[in-house]
């Protein structure tokens, strides 16, 4: 047996390093766990009570998977990786979160070019935060060592995550109504869609260093471009619960009206005032320097708006308020209009004032 694990470390494979990284990453895994969770750490595989679904008149499952994408190279390049973990996180709950899904369990994977157990134990930081932030559970994951695809400081994250809603209050599409007012939640920058192009315009071609003090953040441009995604997990469901919500959009890659479309039936054309909102200055500033047209850079980045809620008026001052105490800043973007015979549309109107 030894042997055979010297030929296994020969190969670029450290077992007792993987093993170290589990008993690092234990507390934070624990600090997660839900009532319906059952075991520890450790097993084949992870397990929920499905029992606690019964209070349900009819649950249908939700299910999401995805990853980071290349913003880890930011992480990577700072050595700071506890954050990382939210941006997972929030990707994950917040699409299944937008159809009215409470987030029960998360599993993770996080590949390696070489096993550093406070590394790895310090992206599992920050993912069981950001789950014990949406109230997900993380019942278990995989990290894998893969030398020679992955050079030692090389590592890559994603994830799945499980939730229930009930079948008559699955939001989408079909609740959508003309007079629906389209309600902004504010970003918290980036998020982590469109780093291949952020990373291409701000290090590759302009030059910037990580550690340039960039006046208009405020703090280095590191620091700007390694800002966490906001989890909206628990704040969506809250305002799902107090208000009448017909449908959220969760606006990741591809942009705000690419992911609006997306909860609009046909027949409908949501006409958004760019005058409603000043996007935070790392959205112009990559458009500035990177000479990229309005089009191009509002159909790759959030510009400032993380989800966008569909409602009735009467709905929106409650709603306002609620995300208000719950310090997430939201707007009136737009509205919903009927436009018989059409396909679903969105489209941008106006000018952002003056920054």
């Amino acid at each position: 047996m030894d042997g055979a694990v010297s030929a296994y470390a020969a190969a670029g494979v450290d077992i007792e390093a993987g093993d170290r990284a589990v008993e690092l990453m234990k507390a934070h895994v624990a600090a997660t766990r839900r009532p319906e969770v059952l075991g520890g750490l450790g097993g084949f595989a992870g397990f929920f009570d499905a029992s606690a679904l019964a209070r349900y008149d009819h649950p249908v499952l939700a299910t999401s998977t995805d990853g980071v994408g290349t913003k880890v190279a930011i992480a990577q390049a700072l050595d700071i990786h506890h954050t990382i973990g939210w941006d997972l996180i929030g990707m994950l709950v917040d699409d299944l979160v937008v159809t009215g899904a409470e987030p029960l369990f998360v599993t993770d994977y996080i590949a390696c070019g070489k096993v550093v157990p406070e590394r790895i134990a310090a992206i599992v930081q920050g993912i069981a935060q950001a789950c014990t932030a949406a109230g997900a559970a993380l019942l278990g994951g995989e990290t894998a060592e893969h030398p020679g695809l992955l050079g030692p400081d090389e590592y890559d994250i994603a994830g799945a995550t499980t939730g229930v809603v009930e079948r008559d209050k699955i939001l989408g599409p079909d609740r959508v109504r003309p007079g629906d007012v389209v309600l902004g939640l504010a970003s918290s920058g980036l998020h982590s869609n469109g780093f291949s192009l952020v990373r291409k315009v701000l290090l590759t071609d302009a030059g910037w260093a990580l550690e340039r003090q960039v006046d208009d953040f405020g703090r280095t441009l590191g620091e700007e471009l390694l800002t966490p995604t906001r989890v909206y997990a628990r704040d969506v469901l809250a305002l799902i619960d107090a208000v009448e919500v017909h449908a959220i959009s969760h606006i990741t890659g591809g942009g705000l009206a690419n992911n609006l479309v997306r909860v609009l039936p046909d027949g409908i054309a949501a006409r958004l005032d760019r005058g409603s909102w000043t996007p935070p200055p790392v959205f112009r500033t990559v458009q500035q320097v990177g000479g990229i047209s309005q089009p191009d850079i509002e159909a790759t980045l959030n510009m400032g708006v993380g989800m966008a809620v569909l409602l009735p008026a009467t709905s929106v001052d409650a709603a306002r308020t609620l995300l208000d105490a719950r310090g997430v800043p939201s707007w009136v973007l737009g509205e919903a209009l009927a436009d018989p015979g059409a396909g679903a549309s969105v489209t941008l109107l106006g000018n952002h004032p003056a920054q």
